[in-house]
């Protein structure tokens, strides 16, 4: 917003008088024109028998087999053995692969 030109006085920054009537070019505020809208439709309530028949009573949960845990520690052990060798493998054929081209770089 830009200050008017050619007025020295602070009139354009007062504020209207409450008492004075609004601005001529808007129009005073009333009902809007049209139809209102009056909102979604109702919906009826559902019916009584709207929720698929219940099991009152569920039959009580299986027991999970028993556990060898020797077993499982010897399964662990071997897995291990078996992720540290393939990490190791794999760390020997990168060395290998950098010494290659490092060694190429070089001569």
């Amino acid at each position: 917003m830009t200050t008017p030109t050619g007025v020295p006085d602070d009139a354009y920054w007062q504020r209207p008088d409450p008492h004075s009537a609004g601005p001529a070019g808007e129009p005073e505020p009333g009902p809007p024109p049209g139809p209102t809208y009056p909102g979604p439709p109702r919906t009826p309530p559902p019916s009584a028998n709207w929720r698929p028949p219940t099991i009152a009573t569920p039959p009580p949960p299986r027991s999970l087999p028993p556990q060898d845990m020797d077993d499982l520690d010897d399964s662990e052990g071997s897995a291990r053995t078996v992720t540290y060798g393939v990490g190791l493998v794999a760390g020997a054929i990168a060395l290998i692969l950098m010494c290659l081209l490092c060694v190429r770089l070089l001569f």
